[in-house]
């Protein structure tokens, strides 16, 4: 289905190691793709190249900024597809995701991933903002991560919550990450973070991307996350 030998020559520019075990597991996320989107809309990218460099290797590019301990946990907030944690947690099985969207069909899609692929992960078909006032996971995480959901400034509200003290949330951004993170820096005070490191990276077709590393250094504030109509119409 894909070029395993371009996944990995592009991991390697990242100073990541696949071994043969991961690459059969993109493999087959990259054939289970393909043959859902024909009947539900998962995601607009189903070149096989473009697999390759667009969705895995885009979501890898996390692990060269940041350090995911053994046994870390990790929330996927609006994973859709399951990008970025489906990749992380077949480059890195041994920590504990968990995938949260409100499409029901797109949890399927991954638990089905997993399911041939003998990976264990947890699925939680809820909105992002409700799950963070859930005492059963709010700050309970050591890292969220989030991909091209929302602007920044409002991914920090659904994303920050869900983190503990002293983990990190991290946004995969694309070319206007820069004015978003701007824009975003009251949201990140607010909420209890503090931007560790921003990273630009330019993927092996030309696009350019960041990664931004917000640490969060105090509890967030009990009346955030707000309803999604308010996060929506007055952002942080």
């Amino acid at each position: 289905m894909i070029n395993t030998e371009l996944l990995t020559e592009n991991c390697k520019e990242l100073g990541i190691s696949l071994n043969d075990f991961a690459c059969e597991r993109f493999d087959s996320y990259a054939e289970r793709l393909v043959r859902w989107n024909k009947h539900v809309n998962i995601t607009s990218i189903t070149e096989p190249e473009d697999i390759v460099t667009k969705h895995f290797t885009d979501s890898l590019a996390v692990l060269k900024y940041v350090q995911i301990p053994d046994g870390a946990s990790l929330v996927d907030v609006g994973t859709g597809a399951g990008f970025p944690g489906l990749p992380l947690l077949i480059a890195k099985p041994d920590i504990d995701v968990t995938f949260v969207d409100s499409v029901g069909k797109k949890l399927a899609f991954i638990k089905e991933v997993a399911r041939l692929n003998g990976l264990v992960c947890d699925i939680v078909h809820t909105r992002a903002e409700e799950l963070g006032r859930d005492a059963d996971y709010r700050e309970r995480f050591d890292f969220a991560t989030a991909r091209a959901v929302a602007p920044l400034n409002m991914l920090c509200e659904y994303c920050l919550p869900l983190v503990k003290v002293r983990g990190r949330f991290v946004s995969l951004k694309g070319a206007n990450g820069a004015e978003e993170l701007k824009e975003a820096e009251n949201a990140i005070k607010t909420l209890g973070g503090e931007l560790e490191s921003s990273n630009a990276f330019t993927l092996p077709n030309g696009d350019k991307r960041f990664i931004f590393v917000i640490k969060k250094i105090s509890q967030t504030p009990t009346k955030y996350p707000r309803r999604s109509k308010k996060i929506d119409t007055k952002p942080l």
